[in-house]
């Protein structure tokens, strides 16, 4: 694609500009954002100011036009969020973030075929959040190809890669002037030293110091700085504030041509690296009939302040003809009725399950933008599969909602090589302390957003784990428990190939496989997890004070081989003097003229804090997912008869406790970890405390 490169002059914004050329981009112009006449620097929440004397220079060696704009606004929101959630938010008025949008907006003007924007952001999610606002607005896809990269290995690929770039501002413990004009490289061993000693950013993220490009390999030509001024503005001993002012420079032919290639981070991590998958497909088979209940009116639940609701479909009344998108549009009227009577607003949503009859491009392009309509900044977290809904209903959904003020969004709409960018209205993943609701992950690959050519489920698989992975750490630093996984996938024969990756990789939790319909962009897998942080308060022995601790679930499972009679008992395994989380009990039923028993295997993730007394499982459980076989009839005499609502399963781990919301999935197969039983039901429970 045609891009704009948001140029500052320093050494990460040059650099994001070879990770462009390499995936296929074309740059056509630069745009930067200056201070106004007169003033060398200001006070920028979002913007590099210093060395905006010599940024026609750069754009110059570039050899492309650029845009200016002067930077009016001033930083009024501060807060991790930028913009509202609520749908169809503009910017703050007065933010200096609204200057960009002007500028890019006058560049879009001049060059009307310009779809991306170089960004290059490291670490700061502040100035990421607000580029990516602005660009969502514009209908452009920001390029941010060292998001999240390691800071080391990106100052030594930048080094070889022939990056000449000098500090021309320093403000970090361990900095002086002397340092002022320095190299990249001259100061490469000094930077890495600071970083052992102080915890030094050694890109610089951390506004230690900042750098002004003099050659890269995209540049025609190169800068020279002819005469340049000391400016002190803080005279400390051990981290003084001081920039070179740039008094003249020049452009000069480059001694010879450079290699503009760079080096391109492996698309796996060792750790992830899985071999010896078959590639072939096997089919998937159609099933025979579909659920024949239309589900019941929506099923809600509360405890202190969530809100689960579940099997929101539809209304009835209405035209099964209708078109999807006002499907969907009919099942949010009835979510945000809902959430207002629980006085919840669409922005506390923390996460949603979106069951569509298929994911065929048209089908996810339609729902996903009548989705987009009910949502503003930092969506839910989603999982969107493709299930086998019964006749006439062409949505459903469930979601968790929650009134938190702490509530927190990772949203990352731009192309890079850590994980993908959103392919919907969705956010990566949202974090309600102590919970993080990570959204479905399919194998694409970052850069492209595309699916491993030629098909491989070794390569889809590692992706998912390390996509999975990398949202988790990106979401909350310290990472998290993993309490329940699901993997929904599209083709049972892979069953045995997504166990050995849970394997492979250690995973000990409670996990369930679901064959369906479709998944999104034509994927054959996709892990859906909810996180704890661990963290918890716990009162002191004189219960005045309290603290914190960290703790690590405890996962349990075994199988019950009983009589359809005492099936009903084993809610008795699942309780205790504990506080459980994640719950899920899957079964297997006898059927007419077997002697096979019924079995039901149960897993949990569950914490055991010292200090507390947390109520049983079943007095925390606040959701609850069923899924069950679409061939299985249920309607026949059997002890569970299946309603899409899930009484009488409700009836039978409940007995007379107050039910969770409820939300019934048709699946074409259902599995477990440690078992190769293809279960006839199992019920997915999210309990919070």
């Amino acid at each position: 694609m045609k891009y704009v490169a948001l140029l500052s002059g320093g050494k990460d914004s040059c650099y994001n500009l070879s990770h462009c050329n390499a995936n296929g981009h074309q740059l056509v112009a630069a745009a930067t954002l200056s201070p106004q006449s007169g003033k060398d620097e200001i006070d920028s929440y979002m913007y590099q100011t210093v060395g905006q004397d010599a940024i026609e220079f750069v754009a110059h060696a570039l050899e492309v036009p650029l845009y200016r704009r002067v930077i009016q606004g001033d930083a009024i929101e501060q807060n991790a969020e930028y913009g509202s959630r609520s749908a169809g938010g503009a910017g703050v008025l007065g933010d200096e973030t609204e200057d960009l949008y002007t500028l890019l907006e006058h560049v879009k003007v001049h060059h009307p075929d310009v779809q991306g924007v170089s960004v290059g952001a490291i670490l700061s999610n502040y100035q990421r959040v607000r580029v990516e606002h602005v660009c969502h607005r514009l209908s452009l896809t920001p390029l941010a190809y060292l998001w999240q990269r390691d800071q080391a290995e990106l100052l030594s690929e930048m080094i070889a890669v022939g990056i000449k770039s000098v500090l021309i501002k320093v403000a970090g413990i361990g900095l002086t002037v002397k340092h002022l004009g320095k190299t990249l490289n001259g100061m490469q061993d000094t930077l890495t030293r600071l970083n052992s000693l102080y915890g030094l950013h050694i890109c610089g993220e951390g506004g230690e110091y900042e750098t002004l490009t003099l050659d890269s390999p995209l540049f025609k030509h190169r800068i020279v700085l002819d005469e340049t001024e000391v400016v002190m503005h803080t005279d400390n001993e051990f981290a003084p504030v001081a920039y070179l002012r740039i008094k003249r420079a020049s452009l000069h032919p480059k001694e010879s041509s450079t290699d503009s290639r760079v080096e391109v981070p492996p698309l796996l991590e060792d750790r992830f690296v899985l071999e010896g998958y078959e590639n072939r497909f096997s089919g998937t088979y159609e099933p025979t009939n579909k659920p024949r209940r239309v589900p019941d009116h929506p099923s809600t639940h509360t405890i202190g302040p969530w809100l689960a609701i579940g099997n929101i479909h539809p209304d009835p009344s209405l035209d099964s003809e209708i078109p999807l998108a006002e499907q969907v549009r009919n099942c949010f009227i009835q979510l945000q009725g809902i959430l207002e009577s629980h006085d919840l607003r669409m922005e506390d949503v923390a996460n949603i399950t979106l069951l569509l009859p298929s994911l065929a491009p048209e089908v996810f392009t339609a729902a996903n933008k009548a989705y987009a309509e009910f949502f503003g900044a930092s969506p839910p977290s989603r999982a969107c599969v493709g299930v086998d809904l019964p006749e006439g209903v062409g949505v459903m959904l469930e979601c968790v909602a929650c009134k938190d003020n702490t509530r927190r969004a990772l949203h990352v709409q731009g192309l890079s090589y850590w994980a993908p960018a959103n392919i919907g209205p969705y956010s990566q993943a949202v974090t309600v302390e102590p919970y993080v609701f990570v959204s479905g992950q399919v194998g694409l690959l970052p850069p492209s957003l595309t699916l491993p050519s030629p098909p491989s489920l070794a390569l889809e698989t590692a992706l998912v784990f390390q996509h999975t992975d990398r949202v988790i750490r990106a979401a909350n630093a310290a990472g998290g428990h993993v309490l329940l996984s699901l993997y929904w996938f599209t083709d049972d024969a892979d069953t045995i190939h997504i166990r050995r990756a849970c394997e492979t990789f250690c995973e000990e939790t409670p996990t369930l496989f679901l064959v369906v319909a479709s998944l999104p962009r034509g994927a054959r897998v996709e892990k859906q997890v909810l996180v704890h942080t661990g963290e918890f308060t716990v009162p002191d022995e004189d219960e005045d004070t309290f603290t914190q601790v960290s703790r690590t679930p405890e996962f349990l499972s075994g199988d019950i081989h009983t009589k359809r009679t005492q099936i009903s008992r084993t809610a008795d395994f699942l309780s205790g003097d504990v506080d459980p989380e994640c719950g899920m009990a899957a079964s297997s039923e006898m059927i007419p003229g077997s002697t096979r028993p019924s079995i039901l295997n149960w897993q949990i993730s569950r914490f055991d804090v010292s200090g507390t007394s947390p109520p049983a499982f079943w007095d925390t459980a606040l959701s609850a997912r069923l899924f069950h076989r679409v061939e299985a009839d249920f309607s026949s005499g059997c002890a569970f008869d299946l309603r899409l609502r899930g009484s009488s399963v409700s009836r039978v781990l409940f007995e007379d406790r107050a039910t969770p919301a409820t939300t019934s999935i048709p699946c074409r197969y259902i599995g477990t970890q440690g078992s190769d039983e293809n279960w006839d039901w199992a019920v997915a429970l999210v309990g919070v405390s």
